[in-house]
């Protein structure tokens, strides 16, 4: 069995609400979700650290290298049925 380890928080109504409804849409429960959602937030945080090291060591991305990154993400998300709603620059 993992080990767990057990909190008490408080949040604003309306968010406890969005994350009851998310964690039964996803078909998990509030902790799990949660769980789920704070991995996600440190692999982000992760990923930006990671390109802010890249860009310090060489340079920042090009104009074109940002394209061909986005028409890349964009082809993935598409494959799989998503989509990724940016806003152009």
């Amino acid at each position: 069995m993992a080990i767990r380890k057990k909190r008490s928080i408080s949040l604003p109504p309306d968010l406890d609400d969005q994350i009851a409804a998310a964690a039964e849409q996803a078909g998990v429960t509030y902790s799990a979700w949660l769980a789920a959602t704070a991995r996600k937030e440190f692999v982000l945080r992760a990923g930006i650290a990671a390109i802010a090291d890249y860009e310090h060591d060489h340079g920042t991305f090009t104009q074109a290298e940002l394209d061909e990154a986005n028409a890349w993400a964009d082809h993935v998300l598409n494959r799989s049925g998503r989509s990724l709603a940016r806003k152009p620059a």
